[in-house]
């Protein structure tokens, strides 16, 4: 079984500079409720997407942010393509949708995108792009074996 997790660095540093100015207004005005409330999200968010882990067992590749939220399992069967790719900086970080299809990521350029046998593609941000695809070796089916198999199945027209 394969598990990876990547710190989310980028964020930390955003949150850190927010977190100063409150910082800094708490000091200047003291400890009033929207204040302290501010302060509560920022340590909430900096707790549930802390990271983002990936992992790898015999028949499913799932991923998720801090302590499980906001992630995506999917069967190995239904992959038809896994490959490393870059990531610009318009796919951004946390979760979206883009023509590069859904994008998971909390720092840096490196992901997996999965291909799904019906088309739908999936970027998974990783900073171990050779150690992921290392485990998913030989547990998905190239797409030309598929399509190999598929046309082996289709009855001869008569």
């Amino acid at each position: 079984m394969y598990q990876h997790k990547q710190y989310a660095l980028f964020i930390f540093f955003v949150l850190a500079w927010i977190g100063g100015f409150v910082a800094l207004a708490w000091n200047l005005i003291g400890a009033d409720g929207p204040l302290m409330v501010f302060a509560g999200i920022l340590v909430l968010v900096g707790f549930l997407f802390h990271g983002l882990t990936v992992k790898v067992n015999d028949t499913h590749i799932s991923w998720a942010f801090g302590p499980g939220v906001a992630g995506q399992s999917i069967a190995l069967a239904d992959i038809a393509e896994a490959k490393a790719v870059q990531n610009s900086y318009r796919h951004g970080i946390g979760i979206r949708i883009t023509h590069d299809g859904w994008i998971y990521t909390v720092s840096g350029f490196s992901a997996i995108q999965l291909t799904l046998k019906d088309g739908t593609l999936y970027r998974v941000g990783t900073n171990d792009q050779q150690g992921l695809l290392a485990a998913l070796e030989g547990k998905i089916a190239p797409a030309e074996t598929l399509k190999a198999a598929t046309d082996d199945a289709k009855p001869a027209a008569v």
